[in-house]
């Protein structure tokens, strides 16, 4: 039984657009993967959740709710649009429980809609903090995962080095979430609600291959459970 995960998109002069890692990341898991229309009628936002036993937000630009400082030139506001499609279909998610994994602007973005903050330019606000994005020539670095953590039962043997491709960053966390993993200068890597049924990485998993499937695999098994759940 192989459940359906619904995954966001960007929005670019019209066109809906994504990255086929996330297709293959989820592909690969076992899972079905279903790309989010935006809609415009509310009640579409219902069928189509109904449709999904899990959801993937992806990358994207800037989160703006709960913003700590200015947004640097090189990084722009989420498309309307978007920005309303993802609330529309995270709430939908976050009123059942089913699993959600937030990537990146995907997990800032769960953190500002639970009352944390974001931090506009981590690089310039925090004292020590490395370049965090490629643009600004940012290499790939260490993760420490949290004892203990949902994401350390994910990867009982620690994670490679990751990518980093964010300006934003975590900065207070927003309630019921705790922190999971933090990069080597201390910037909020990962973030967890204490069920693990939601988990926010700051980097891009679906860009690292085999090496992250055991993230994707976690994430279709909670769908696959959920999917269960709801036929009974």
């Amino acid at each position: 039984m192989r459940p359906t995960i619904g995954i966001t998109t960007s929005l670019n002069d019209g066109e809906q657009r994504l990255s086929l890692n996330y297709v293959r990341a989820v592909e690969q898991a076992g899972g079905v993967p279903w790309i989010v229309p935006m809609v415009v009628e509310d009640h579409l936002f219902d069928l189509i959740a109904d449709q999904l036993d899990a959801l993937i937000v992806t990358g994207g630009p800037a989160v703006t709710e709960g913003l700590i400082g200015t947004l640097p030139h090189d990084i722009g506001e989420t498309a309307p649009h978007r920005s309303v499609t993802d609330r529309e279909i995270l709430s939908r998610f976050l009123s059942t429980g089913r699993p959600i994994l937030g990537i990146c602007y995907g997990m800032q973005l769960l953190n500002a809609l639970a009352g944390g903050t974001i931090y506009a330019d981590v690089e310039a606000q925090v004292e020590g903090s490395a370049p965090h994005s490629q643009k600004r020539n940012a290499p790939i670095h260490p993760i420490h995962i949290e004892e203990k953590s949902h994401l350390a039962r994910i990867f009982p043997d620690g994670m490679p080095d990751v990518n980093t491709r964010h300006i934003q960053a975590v900065a207070e966390v927003g309630d019921p979430y705790r922190v999971c993993a933090t990069a080597p200068d201390g910037v909020i890597e990962g973030i967890e609600h204490p069920d693990g049924h939601i988990i926010g990485l700051q980097f891009h998993p679906e860009r690292m291959g085999q090496a992250m499937r055991p993230l994707f695999e976690h994430l279709i098994s909670l769908a696959r459970s959920a999917k269960s759940a709801a036929v009974l």
